[in-house]
Formats: structure tokens, C-alpha cells, sequence
């Protein structure tokens, strides 16, 4: 049995001061492979090196939503970054609005059609991170052709309504720990229905550790709680839930296995 972490930040302090350990824990727990996924162009180059000394770990390149006093990447950079082979996807990028609904949001809008034009220039799916922000996050994916490079609603939070949207443009649906959680009843509805063949797993370590590890640090080894607990929402058993999602990983990232 084999499964893929889809989104994880083992470039965070939280793990990387223990990553041997870490990614023991992972293969202890039939992890075979894992996206660590850039959130600034600052910290980028930690990204890049993970992936360059290990095979099994694949990079993006992005700046999220969430920060506005970094350095806001162009097009070019990120076209330019973005075609290393070992660069699988352009993001974390989205709408952020939890907080700030108040206030102009051009700024992240602007940052997020910048993505989604290098996305389509390199031909590399997009990481899609939206709170408080469904219905402008999926106007602009449409609206910028997104569905020409596809992509994945990472740590998904929303409602049947706006995954059957992502699912129209191509997109797949990757649940975090989040669909764990009790008052997650809408998440665990979207688990339910989405196709079997549209379904990725993450951890979004070391955030949202799933049940029964919730209030830890999370790291890629609990990724199979949380393939387990969609497992049994599906009515599959896991290794038929791992299969399945570790298959679409790698048919929606350029990566080798």
C-alpha cells in the first residue's frame, strides 16, 4: 500500500528540526511520497532543496494568499522557477478573505491571476487555498481559463456546491485533516460524492492534525488517519482508498514515482 501526502510544510520549523524523523515516521506509515509546498519566495529555496536531495519529495513554487508583506512574485518568476523539474505545481495561491472582508482585497486578486497565468505558461497544475473567498476564487479560475492547467482545492472546507464547480473546470479535491472533524458535516458530504477518481489526501502539516491526533503537531504520517476516516465515509476499504488517491496525485502532477 502506498500513500501521498499531497500538501504538506516540511520546511516549517515544527518539522524540519526533526525531518529523519520525520520522514521515518512517514515510510513507517506507507507514505511513500509527499508535496511540500512553497508559501513565499523567501522561503522557496528551502522547498527546492528538500526536493533536490530527496526523490520521493516534490516542490511548488508560490506565495499564498495570507501574506502581503513579502515579495510579491511576477509572472516571469514564477514561469522561470516553475519550469524545474522537480517544481510539480504553481502555489499555494487564492483568496484569503477571513478577517479582512472588509477591506479592498485587488491586491490578492491581482497575486492570484499572476499564478494562474504561469500555471498556464509551464502547463502545471495550480494549489488552490480559498477561505471566505469561494465565489470569487471560482470566478477566476474560470474566468482565466484555469481549467487549461487544472489543479487541486487543497485542505478542501467548502460545500458540495463549490466542489461540484472545481470539478467542472478538471479540478480534484484533496481533504485534510479537517474532514475528520465532527462539525465537519459539510466537508465529509463532498467526501461522500466526489468521485473516487477526483480524491487527494494531505496533511497541510504541521497544521489541522486529523482525529484522534487533533491539538498535535502534524506531520506526513497522519495523512493516513485522515485516508482512512474518507475511506470509511466511501465505503471503500484503504488500501483501495490509497490506490486511488496516490494514482491521482501523480496523474495530475508531473511528478515520477
Amino acid at each position: 500500500m502506498m500513500l501521498v501526502d499531497s500538501h504538506c510544510h516540511i520546511n516549517f520549523d515544527e518539522l524540519s528540526a526533526r525531518l529523519p524523523e520525520i520522514l521515518q515516521n512517514a515510510k513507517d506509515n506507507d507514505v511513500s511520497h509527499m508535496l511540500c509546498v512553497s508559501v513565499t519566495l523567501e522561503d522557496f529555496p528551502q522547498v527546492k532543496a528538500l526536493a533536490d536531495q530527496y526523490p520521493h519529495i516534490f516542490a511548488s513554487v508560490g506565495v499564498h494568499p495570507c501574506y502581503q508583506e513579502v515579495k510579491d512574485p511576477s509572472v516571469e518568476e514564477l514561469v522561470e522557477i516553475g519550469q524545474n523539474s522537480n517544481i510539480v505545481a504553481i502555489g499555494e495561491t487564492g483568496l484569503d478573505y477571513f478577517r479582512v472582508e472588509d477591506q479592498d482585497m485587488t491586491w490578492q486578486q491581482e497575486r492570484f491571476i499572476r499564478h494562474i497565468h504561469a500555471a498556464k505558461t509551464v502547463n502545471k497544475p495550480l494549489i488552490i487555498h480559498t477561505r471566505n473567498a469561494a465565489d470569487d476564487t471560482m470566478r477566476m479560475l474560470k474566468e482565466e481559463g484555469a481549467d487549461t492547467c487544472r489543479g487541486v482545492m487543497h485542505c478542501f472546507a467548502e460545500d458540495w456546491d463549490v466542489a461540484k464547480k472545481a470539478l467542472d473546470l478538471g479540478f480534484y479535491i484533496s481533504f485534510s485533516g479537517i474532514v475528520t472533524f465532527k462539525s465537519a458535516t459539510n466537508v465529509q458530504e463532498v467526501a461522500r460524492k466526489c468521485p473516487l477518481g477526483r480524491v487527494l489526501v494531505e496533511t497541510d502539516s504541521p497544521y489541522l492534525a486529523p482525529v484522534p491526533l487533533r491539538g498535535k503537531t502534524n506531520e506526513p504520517a497522519y495523512v493516513r488517519h485522515t485516508a482512512q476516516f474518507v475511506a470509511d465515509l466511501k465505503g471503500v476499504d484503504l488500501p483501495t482508498l490509497a490506490e486511488a488517491t496516490s494514482n491521482n496525485f501523480f496523474e495530475l502532477f508531473p511528478a515520477q514515482r
